[in-house]
């Protein structure tokens, strides 16, 4: 513990994003730093006033950064620690976590306790792990293995992080696809949809961590997603749903932590899938949640036999927090709708809230069956009569009304996110007909364009499965706004173009 006696440093706001870590700046001439003994990259303890926060140490030499009597704190430190700037603070040494005993009984194979797991998150929530501490954990999770109950000692930890919102209503529904499948973003359809109808439909989403795009990415090209708590209460309660990211409403914060190391590492074990899945919606306050598995030889999910274990897991968990949970197994053979980056993926969404003639046929189908199954949780509709209500909704201009509500109240985009100026169109190699396109290719692609971070970059398809093509025919268009990106981008698309054009007797689907 710091004592009264042990010298304040004056705090700086030092202006860098770190990224869900809190990361502190010490002069290599600070007398505290040469005291303490301080090494860089460990764990220090800054406190003030009753306040304290755990961070990364850095030390740096530059004067401009920090001055020796000086203590930095990165963005997101600053804003957790909560106080002004120039105050005094004090810096110690941070005890290690002790649930780091826990993780290495997970990575040696042992079975991990509802209390064990519970310790664990909550030190991670609480910034006591480091990224290094976090991607250790992560790979105990994916190596080793959880079993049904300790996926759910997972997901009750994680809910248990941070906040949880209770909306005072019976009927809270939600839906949400595990993904793997570029373009689908069927989510900004239905949410509208069911929004209008009437039922309360709170849709938070992470942003992507292995794939071109997210639901938040993409509908960040329209409004402000990074809402705080009171905002997201006001727009879902006037509205009856949102759009947002979950990031800035503190429910299950541990999640976001761990996917900020997952995207670097692109881990995306199912086990931590479902509980992250699962701790948002339970942690938003979902009663009803529709769960959608695309299956296909290039989706996350390649049988149809893992697609049901699946979806006795998630139906597992989900009933003993407290979740009405359903599951449906989609086709995923290839990606939905035209476009896959943020910018293509709200021009398809907006097309097919506008009744577009152009809007992609297979999006707004998709959009329709799940939004159907949605409002069938009403114990008022009737199996089966939900998709036609559901298509009324969209037909008649309702849904789209309602998305610009939404907009309207989550706050509309300053910025215009344009496409990127490189171009290039990927073409067929041949006469023949497109018997099968490889989602996972297709999201490689867009992403080495740019997509998420840069919101114009990705890919938009010309052609799709069942497709008749000419040789020299355009495929589908890359999009990027970088050389660099633009280069990595078609360099893979030379190596590997992700469609296969031949006759049915050449097919060799499964890659």
């Amino acid at each position: 513990m710091a004592s009264s006696a042990q010298p304040v440093l004056r705090l700086k706001r030092v202006a860098i994003d770190t990224y869900h870590e809190n990361v502190a700046y010490l002069h290599r001439d600070c007398p505290v730093y040469k005291a303490e003994g301080f090494q860089a990259l460990s764990k220090v303890e800054v406190r003030e006033d009753g306040k304290k926060i755990l961070a990364v140490l850095n030390v740096v030499d530059d004067d401009c950064i920090v001055m020796p009597g000086q203590l930095g704190l990165s963005e997101q430190a600053f804003d957790h620690l909560g106080v002004a700037e120039s105050s005094n603070v004090r810096v110690n040494h941070a005890e290690p976590p002790l649930s780091m005993e826990f993780v290495r009984e997970k990575l040696s194979g042992e079975r991990i306790t509802q209390d064990k797991f519970h310790h664990i998150i909550q030190d991670i929530a609480q910034n006591r792990y480091s990224k290094p501490e976090i991607a250790a954990f992560l790979v105990a999770v994916s190596e080793a293995g959880l079993d049904r109950d300790e996926v759910l000692y997972l997901t009750r930890a994680m809910v248990e992080s941070g906040q949880k919102l209770d909306w005072e209503e019976k009927r809270v529904v939600d839906k949400h696809c595990i993904g793997g499948i570029p373009g689908n973003r069927t989510s900004m359809v239905v949410v509208p949809i069911v929004a209008a109808f009437g039922l309360l439909c709170p849709k938070t989403s992470s942003r992507a961590i292995t794939s071109p795009a997210g639901t938040a990415d993409t509908m960040e090209v329209l409004a402000q997603v990074d809402l705080p708590m009171e905002q997201l209460h006001k727009i879902v309660r006037e509205q009856r749903g949102c759009l947002a990211w979950g990031g800035t409403a503190k429910l299950a914060p541990a999640d976001d932590v761990l996917i900020s190391v997952e995207r670097p590492l692109a881990i995306d074990s199912q086990a931590q899938m479902v509980a992250s899945i699962l701790s948002k919606k339970r942690a938003c306050g979902s009663s009803h949640l529709l769960i959608d598995i695309p299956e296909g030889p290039t989706a996350k999910v390649r049988s149809m036999k893992e697609a049901m274990q699946l979806r006795k897991l998630f139906e597992y968990v989900g009933d003993r927090i407290g979740l009405v949970t359903q599951v449906i197994i989609t086709d995923g053979r290839q990606p939905i709708g035209r476009g896959i980056g943020p910018v293509l993926e709200a021009r398809d969404v907006m097309r097919v809230l506008r009744n577009d003639p152009e809007a992609p046929h297979d999006l707004r189908e998709k959009s329709l069956q799940l939004a159907g199954r949605l409002l069938e949780f009403d114990n008022d509709i009737r199996g089966g009569e939900g998709y036609e209500i559901a298509r009324d909704i969209l037909d008649s201009g309702r849904a789209l009304f309602k998305m610009e509500q939404i907009i309207e109240a989550q706050g509309k985009q300053n910025l215009r996110y344009e496409l990127g100026t490189l171009t290039q169109d990927v073409v067929a190699p041949a006469d023949g007909t497109v018997l099968g396109i490889n989602n996972l290719t297709m999201a490689r692609i867009a992403r080495l364009a740019g997509a998420p971070i840069d919101k114009g970059a990705g890919v938009y398809l010309y052609k799709r499965t069942g497709d008749r093509v000419h040789q020299g025919e355009p495929l589908y268009r890359i999009y990027s706004q970088f050389p660099a990106d633009f280069q990595f981008a078609c360099r893979l698309a030379e190596k590997d173009n992700g469609y296969q054009v031949g006759t049915a007797e050449e097919q060799t689907i499964p890659w």
